[in-house]
This record gives C-alpha cells, sequence and structure tokens, in this order.
C-alpha cells in the first residue's frame, strides 16, 4: 500500500503505520494535549514575572509553584505520549491485520472498538453518515449503540440502531489481536426501509362487521316516524364515528354495516374501547328501549378474505355473549370490550322449532343417545339433562345421562330418581364410554366449553354431538356441533329444553318427575323468577306446571343440611363490601358441600342494600375457587374472565390453582378495580 506524507511525498506503507481517512500519514508523536501543556506554562512563566516587580517572596513562591507545575506537566506529557504511541501501534496493527486500504473504501459505515467500546477508527463514510461529522476522540461507541454488548456474540440479526432520527442495523465482529481484542463493528442503513415497513403496517386495513343486534325489538310497536326517527338517528351515529375514525363505511342490510379501516385508525378505536357502543346505547325509543351494537373485528389477516372470515367469527363470539359489546379477533385469539348490558329478550321462536325439528332427526337416526352436562353437575345442567333423555326414550331410543354422582351438587335429586325408576339410565362416563358406537348422539346441556365437560373421552369418541346452552360463548368453545343451540337470552338450559320438548309432537309429552327437574333449572338460574327472567321463561314454567310439576317438591330441593345453612350464614356474616360488591372468604377448605353452600351465600348477599354483585372465594381441591352472583348491574362473568373462568351475566365462578384466601382475595379486588375502570360510563 502506498501512504502520502504531509509534505505531499509518497512512500510503500509498513506494518505498523497508520493512515487517516484521506490516506495521509500519521505521526506516532502526535499528542493533542501539547499545546495546552505550553499555555499553561506559559501562563505560569508570566505570573512569576509579574509577581517578581511586587513582593520578592511573593515570587520565590510562585517561582517554587511553577517549576512544580512544569514538572508535572512534563510527566504527564509523557505518560500521555506514550499512551498514545501504545494506541496509535496497536491501532495500525489491528488495521493491517483487517485490510485498512479495503476497510477504508468499504460502501458502508465501519468502526473499530476497543474492549471498553472505545473507539479506535472509523471509515469517512461512518464519520459522515453515521456520526455526521462529529468527533470521536474519546468516543464510545455505546453512545450510539445503546443497550448493546459488543463482547458478546452478536445477535443472527444484529442490533437495531436509532441515531440522529437515522435507523440502522449494526453488526459485530471479533478482529484478533496481539494485546487487547478489537471489535469492529458495521452500520447497515435502513431508514427508507422502515419507513416503508412502518407505513405498510399502519395502512393494513381491516375489516369490522356492525350489527344492531336488538332491530327486530326496536321495531316492534313503533310508529313510521319513530321507526324513521330512531334508525336515522342509528345510522347517522354509526356513520360519524366511522368517518371521524378514517373508516369507510357501507352498509350492506337494513341492521348491518361493513367497515374498511387502516391499523393506525383501528388502534384508536380500540385504545379508546369502542365509544360507538355508547354513542349507540344512548339511542332510545318512545318506550324506553335502547338500542344495542355488536361489532367484530378481523386483525393482522394476511389478506381481505382472511380478515373478513375473522370478522364473522369475533361478530359471532360478541352475539354468543350476548351482544352490546366488541370482540377483535386476530392471530393470537380475541380481545372483548364492552357488555356490559344484559342483553334483550328474544321473542320469536322460529330458531327453536328448527332446531327441534333437526334434533328429533338426528335423535331417530342415532343408535342410542347419550346426554352429558360440566363437571360438578348443578340443578340447570341435570333438569336439562333429564328432559333431554326422557324425550328421547320417548322416541324409541335408548338415552343415557353421564354424570358422577360423587362430583354433582344434586344428589338429592340423583337418588330421587333412582327411587323412581331410572336406575340404570344414570351411568358413570366409564359405563357410558362403553355404549359409544359410529351412531351414538351426543347431547351436551348447559356448557360449551370441552375442558369443563364431566367426561372429554366420551366427547372425543362420539362422532354426532349437540350443544344446548345458555352461557355466553368464551373462547375455545366447541366448533364441530352438528347443531349449535345458544341463547345467550334464555334464563337456563333447562328453559331451553323446555321449549325444545314442545316442538317434539304433541304425542311426547315428559312426566312429572322430569318437568319438576326442568322447573328446578329454571328457578336455580333465575333465583325463583327474580334475576334473567323474560316472557318465555315465564311460559317455559307454565308448561311445566301444567304437565304436573308440583313447586312444593321442586322447593323442598333447595333445602340443606343444618350444618350447611350455619356456614353459610357465617360466610354471610364475615362479607365485606367494596365497590358495591359483597366479598366473604371461606376459612374452610374442602368442606362438605361447600360449592352449594357459596352459591346460596352468594345469592343471599344480593339480598344487602346497596349490593350490586356477590363473590364468595372457598378452598376446594387444593385451589381456590369463586362463585360470583349479580343483580344484572355489573356483568360478573366479564370479572370473572380476568380469573380465567366465565359463565353468564348474573352467574359466573373461575378456579384457581395453587394460591391461598389472601392471594385469591387480591387478585379479585384486582379484577373488580379492572372491571370498573374499563366500563366506567361517562
Amino acid at each position: 500500500m502506498v501512504i502520502r506524507t504531509k509534505r505531499g511525498r509518497s512512500r510503500q506503507a509498513r506494518p505498523d503505520d497508520i493512515v487517516d481517512r484521506r490516506g495521509y500519514e500519521v505521526k506516532k508523536s502526535t499528542n493533542p494535549f501539547r499545546s495546552l501543556a505550553y499555555i499553561a506554562v506559559g501562563c505560569c512563566l508570566a505570573i512569576t514575572l509579574a509577581a517578581l516587580f511586587f513582593n520578592l517572596r511573593l515570587f520565590y513562591v510562585c517561582l517554587g509553584v511553577t517549576v512544580a507545575c512544569a514538572a508535572l506537566l512534563i510527566y504527564l506529557m509523557r505518560r500521555i505520549k506514550k499512551d498514545i504511541n501504545s494506541l496509535l501501534t496497536k491501532m495500525g496493527q489491528a488495521l493491517t491485520t483487517v485490510q485498512r486500504e479495503t476497510m477504508q473504501t468499504f460502501p458502508i459505515p465501519v468502526f473499530v472498538c476497543g474492549e471498553q467500546g472505545e473507539i479506535i477508527w472509523c471509515n469517512e463514510l461512518a464519520q459522515s453518515s453515521v456520526l455526521e461529522h462529529e468527533e470521536t476522540y474519546g468516543r464510545s461507541i455505546y453512545t450510539i449503540l445503546t443497550g448493546a454488548d459488543i463482547t458478546r456474540r452478536c445477535p443472527e440479526g444484529g442490533y437495531e440502531v436509532d441515531y440522529k432520527g437515522r435507523h440502522f442495523t449494526a453488526y459485530v465482529t471479533h478482529a484478533s489481536a496481539e494485546n487487547d481484542p478489537l471489535y469492529i463493528v458495521y452500520f447497515f442503513e435502513n431508514t427508507e426501509l422502515k419507513r416503508y415497513a412502518r407505513e405498510y403496517f399502519e395502512t393494513r386495513p381491516s375489516i369490522m362487521l356492525l350489527l344492531v343486534d336488538n332491530y327486530e325489538e326496536l321495531q316492534q310497536n313503533m310508529k313510521d316516524n319513530e321507526r324513521t326517527r330512531v334508525m336515522g338517528q342509528i345510522e347517522y351515529t354509526i356513520s360519524k364515528a366511522v368517518t371521524e375514525s378514517g373508516g369507510l363505511l357501507l352498509k350492506t342490510e337494513r341492521d348491518r354495516f361493513t367497515v374498511i379501516i387502516e391499523e393506525r385508525n383501528l388502534r384508536g378505536i380500540i385504545s379508546s374501547r369502542f365509544p360507538i357502543l355508547e354513542q349507540v346505547r344512548a339511542i332510545e325509543t318512545e318506550n324506553k328501549m335502547v338500542a344495542t351494537l355488536s361489532i367484530g373485528v378481523g386483525r393482522d389477516a394476511a389478506d381481505l378474505e382472511e380478515s373478513e372470515r375473522y370478522a364473522r367469527q369475533a361478530l359471532d363470539m360478541a352475539l354468543g355473549r350476548g351482544g352490546d359489546q366488541a370482540a377483535v379477533r386476530g392471530a393470537s385469539g380475541y380481545e372483548f370490550f364492552g357488555g356490559v348490558s344484559s342483553g334483550t329478550e328474544k321473542r320469536t321462536k322460529v330458531k327453536t322449532r328448527i332446531v327441534a325439528t333437526a334434533l328429533a332427526e338426528l335423535i331417530s337416526g342415532s343408535d342410542n343417545v347419550l346426554v352429558m352436562g360440566h363437571r360438578a353437575a348443578d340443578l340447570d345442567c341435570f333438569g336439562a339433562c333429564v328432559g333431554v333423555m326422557r324425550a328421547a326414550r320417548l322416541m324409541g331410543k335408548e338415552a343415557y345421562i353421564v354424570i358422577r354422582r360423587d362430583k354433582c351438587l344434586v344428589r338429592q335429586e340423583y337418588d330421587k330418581l333412582l327411587e323412581n325408576g331410572f336406575d340404570g339410565m344414570l351411568l358413570e362416563p366409564e359405563d357410558a364410554e362403553l355404549l359409544v358406537t359410529r351412531k351414538t348422539l351426543l347431547v351436551i346441556c348447559d356448557t360449551h366449553v370441552r375442558n369443563i365437560l364431566e367426561s372429554t373421552q366420551i366427547f372425543d369418541a362420539c362422532r354426532s354431538v349437540v350443544v344446548i346452552d345458555h352461557h355466553r360463548k368464551m373462547v375455545g368453545h366447541i366448533d364441530n356441533a352438528v347443531i349449535f343451540y345458544h341463547e345467550p337470552y334464555a334464563s337456563s338450559a333447562s328453559e331451553m329444553v323446555t321449549e325444545l320438548v314442545q316442538y317434539f309432537g304433541d304425542k311426547l309429552r315428559l312426566g312429572r318427575l322430569e318437568a319438576e327437574a326442568l322447573l328446578a333449572g329454571i328457578m336455580l338460574d333465575t333465583k325463583n323468577f327474580v334475576i334473567k327472567t323474560g316472557v318465555r321463561t315465564f311460559e317455559a314454567a307454565a308448561y311445566l306446571r301444567r304437565i304436573g310439576a308440583d313447586t312444593v317438591e321442586v322447593r323442598k330441593l333447595f333445602s340443606s343440611t343444618m350444618e350447611a345453612y350455619q356456614r353459610k350464614a357465617m360466610l354471610v356474616a364475615h362479607a365485606k363490601v367494596y365497590r358495591g360488591c359483597a366479598i366473604a372468604v371461606s376459612p374452610d377448605h374442602d368442606a362438605p358441600d361447600i360449592q352449594v353452600t357459596a352459591a346460596q351465600a352468594a345469592d343471599e348477599l344480593l339480598n344487602i342494600s346497596g349490593v350490586q354483585a356477590s363473590f364468595l372465594v372457598f378452598g376446594l381441591n387444593g385451589g381456590m375457587s369463586f362463585s360470583a352472583r349479580s343483580m344484572g348491574q355489573v356483568n360478573v362473568q366479564i370479572i370473572m374472565e380476568k380469573l380465567g373462568g366465565g359463565g353468564h351475566h348474573t352467574m359466573a365462578g373461575a378456579q384457581l390453582a395453587g394460591i391461598d384466601g389472601d392471594k385469591a382475595y387480591e387478585l379479585l379486588i384486582a379484577a373488580i378495580d379492572s372491571y370498573f375502570e374499563e366500563n366506567s360510563r361517562k
């Protein structure tokens, strides 16, 4: 390699020569502090000479100080010169090793650094494009490469660097040296690439589907001018909200809208928790009925077709959870917003009639029928199973209920049925599994989630599955059912089965025991016709009463032992009220019938003035369980979902393993706080 001296002459480079970015020789004796040292000594001499004219004693003092300072400066200058020469020699050797001429003309910025991160050398492109001609002497690479460690192995994708408004990807390699190790840092600028990538992700379109989920109810008993006013106000509110958010709105049906919106605008809607829900809910008719909106959003999809499919799935999920809420379906799962209202009862029975006809055909074409509910079956679950089982037997099919007696919460009703001719119809899961054939029909009642079924083995073995449930739809629901009869507006699964039975034919008539089991289920979930009770609930109860249900016998099913009653009274007495929620923690673990007792105590707490919801926390099977109840103002399902559970608007629960009562109480308080913060109304 040929280098140029400061006098303009050229000569062949030696291994220990140092060159600057222009190819000129750098002398090893270079000392940037020499001028400063000369100035300091000169000032001291000037002060000493000035003192000679004022005071001889002061002159000698200043002279001594000047000599001492000069000696110290000479010593320090020698040390600095030695260190700089050593540094330059090492740099020259290192740059020779890595072919300094190639690095100087390298088309990307390059830095050579010491083990502590000090910048030893950089090429001209690094000086201009990265540092923008800032001084490099004494500077550390970590002022640019923040959060990295050049002594460690460089990640496969390098280090992302943002410096002075520009974006780089930095890669570090180790350069061998005789003394201290050196590190070479390469910077690849990708400012434009990242700008285009950011713009791409910010402008990705998503599909949003909106549905006025109580449109039919709003239209009933309204005058033409009132109907026009209400629907016009709803459309204006939706159009205004979408336009302000930068979306494109298309009305596809009388009660359905499709929105195309960019990711940057959708993110703002999600962060504000879909204010359009509140805006539409503020619209009232003359009969004080409010409009509600359900929204499904397809996000993070590969294309518009997939986004539209995600949006439809999200809208179905929002409707399955009771409507009046937004569901966002992305690649990672679902997010839910809203859902603070209790929903509107659907008065049409067209869907029920269609489901009843289809279910009757499936029963007729099967070898046998197995009816199963969730684990720890309650009166609603058991009553619905009894109704379906008896209906299938009246159609001439062998039908059985799959239930574990030692785990259920209906032992009194269970034993009563055994005493009245149901022996052999109530089977343990292990016995029922032996009856499964290729044409076995499995009917699941009072749940739609696989992991809480009485037996997942039977579910996996059956090819034909029917689901009948009223709980709000949860993520991970059964998605391979032949019939998925899901009605979150119904009071109970027993009410749904009662309606289905009425459409099976006039010749099919349930007996008194089945009617009482169904009525007990309705009374349990409605708290004796107080909560979640609609017109269809009373119609179902009237039908059951008409075919022989005895309300006194049903009431006996809710009786408890003296020990359980005293435990319930103790739980109620020790409850605390927090933000309108009564909370009680049971001190006993695995107490007899604690699940039933806790549910009854939670119901009892709702009778306290000022209490909108109640929560019972109790120990069970090595963990903590939650039983939640509400009068309707608070959606306890959302609170329980924050603890990994679920349920219904007014009745829900959750289970957490590996925690104690104090931790469970702390988590419950946090979930309640989160609920009120997210759903506070303006």
